[in-house]
């Protein structure tokens, strides 16, 4: 590749991004809030399961493991 060419190519790949970003279906506002919403409960669930899975498992090893 010839740096000669490198402005040119450039230009070229800036054109056809800005086309294919014309083609993007944005989501509304409304969308984007309703999804937030739904990675932030599903992330809290998924907390919530993970930290009594957690509890569970260090309440069984202090039983019966480690017998403190």
């Amino acid at each position: 590749m010839k740096i000669i060419n490198l402005p040119k190519k450039l230009i070229t790949f800036l054109k056809e991004v800005r086309i294919e970003m014309k083609k993007v279906n944005w989501p509304t506002k409304q969308e984007t809030l309703r999804y937030t919403l739904i990675v932030i409960g599903a992330s809290v669930v998924v907390a919530i399961f993970l930290g009594a899975i957690d509890l569970i498992f260090t309440t069984l090893l202090n039983k019966f493991i480690f017998k403190i």
